[in-house]
């Protein structure tokens, strides 16, 4: 039998951190839907894309256990995220590259 390279660490994750991470969640969205209601201009998007992401990293670290794994499984998560930056940079540079009649 062949013997595995890495050990198998199980890791347990309390109901409490659980609750703790949805609290955060009901928070953030509460922010979410509260900011919304302000008017800061188009800061209103920046706003909202950084709750969110905020969000999506609680996600993805506790209940997706992101936390826990090792580095290929964080390359593997992090490099759509990589491209996805790249595109909307791209696309950004792209639109303020354009001439617009008057």
């Amino acid at each position: 039998m062949s013997e595995h390279a890495h050990s198998e660490e199980k890791h347990i994750t309390s109901y409490t951190t659980y609750f703790v991470v949805w609290i955060i969640l009901m928070i953030l969205t509460a922010v979410t839907v509260y900011v919304s209601y302000l008017d800061f201009g188009t800061l209103n998007i920046v706003i909202a894309m950084v709750v969110a992401s905020i969000k999506a990293t609680a996600v993805a670290l506790f209940f997706m256990h992101l936390k826990f794994e090792d580095s290929i499984t964080w390359l593997f998560a992090l490099f759509p995220l990589g491209l996805l930056f790249l595109l909307i940079g791209m696309t950004i540079l792209d639109t303020f590259t354009r001439i617009f009649p008057l």
